[in-house]
């Protein structure tokens, strides 16, 4: 495995599970150039959809994991670059679909979807995770600097056409920085465009870690939970806060959120299949029951949790 070059993981994922990913562009080969990107300063802007990396290979990769004993909640393209300007990736997930039972994701920056060919692309994935950080030209343009032939109404207008497209679930990210894109009119105004995009979920990020531009700064977890409720859908905050800000181990306990989303298990069943400390297991559990996000339920001499209806 350490000779792969498109693969990495299985890593834990907030949104995903237990997820494989799968890097088909060079690093920083973008449509955009997001202030808060982890990746570095500039992208290679870019709007050409060619071949960047060959499919033949990607997937000798994959099968070869797959043939390992591949365990995966999905095999996630996305990477460190946009993967929709891969001219191949709708063939690239009928590959894996002919491979494996195991969902394929996409992210994307959704800044494509206008196309019918990266609509037509992405349709054919198990699901879809776009992003929208902004409700109007301005903040568009300040905070995920779009390549020049990209305008803000053309790109909601894509994620509207590929609602209406793909039946399956979308869920769209919003990412939110301190001073920048969360004012109350910023936040109606992503609400407006929600309200279109017509998502399935609607899930919160920050910048719990550093970017390239030191002074993007993280939205608190408590005007993040403000916000979720502000523009509705159901939002979540999916941000991995560090354990100072939020008195216990972010990071463990969106995993133990996303396991018992998956099945309901008891604090043995969330110990090993998480690989945590028991007495952290426990305490995470004590927590999340408390402030009402799952609940225990009986079963003989066994307890399970399963989240809150």
């Amino acid at each position: 495995m350490n000779k792969e070059k498109y693969l990495f993981g299985p890593v834990p994922s907030r949104r995903l599970g237990l997820s494989l990913g799968v890097d088909i562009v060079p690093l920083k080969t973008c449509t955009q150039n997001c202030l808060y990107c982890q990746l570095g300063l500039d992208a290679t802007q870019t709007l050409e959809r060619k071949i960047y990396a060959p499919i033949n290979d990607v997937l000798v990769e994959i099968r070869s994991r797959i043939q390992a004993g591949l365990k995966a909640d999905h095999i996630t393209i996305s990477g460190s670059g946009e993967p929709t300007l891969h001219r191949e990736l709708g063939r690239l997930i009928d590959e894996i679909h002919r491979l494996t039972s195991i969902p394929v994701a996409v992210i994307t920056n959704g800044s494509l979807l206008w196309r019918q060919d990266v609509r037509a692309d992405c349709a054919r994935a198990d699901v879809v995770l776009p992003s929208l950080d902004a409700g109007d030209e301005q903040t568009f343009r300040t905070l995920n600097q779009p390549h020049k032939d990209i305008d803000f109404a053309k790109f909601v207008e894509g994620l509207c056409q590929f609602r209406m497209q793909y039946p399956g679930p979308i869920w769209l990210e919003v990412f939110l920085c301190q001073d920048i894109n969360i004012d109350s009119k910023s936040i109606e105004n992503i609400k407006k465009c929600i309200d279109r995009i017509k998502p399935n979920k609607v899930q919160l990020n920050t910048a719990v870690r550093p970017t390239a531009h030191a002074h993007i700064r993280a939205v608190e977890p408590g005007l993040m939970a403000d916000i979720a409720r502000q523009l509705g859908h159901g939002a979540e905050v999916i941000a991995d806060f560090p354990a100072e800000k939020t008195g216990l181990g972010g990071g463990d306990a969106l995993s133990i959120l996303e396991m018992l989303r998956r099945r309901p298990c008891s604090v043995e069943d969330l110990r090993s299949g998480l690989g945590m400390r028991r007495e952290i297991v426990q305490k995470i559990v004590t927590h999340l029951v408390h402030t009402g996000q799952i609940m225990p339920e009986n079963r003989g001499e066994k307890t399970y949790y399963k989240p809150t209806p």
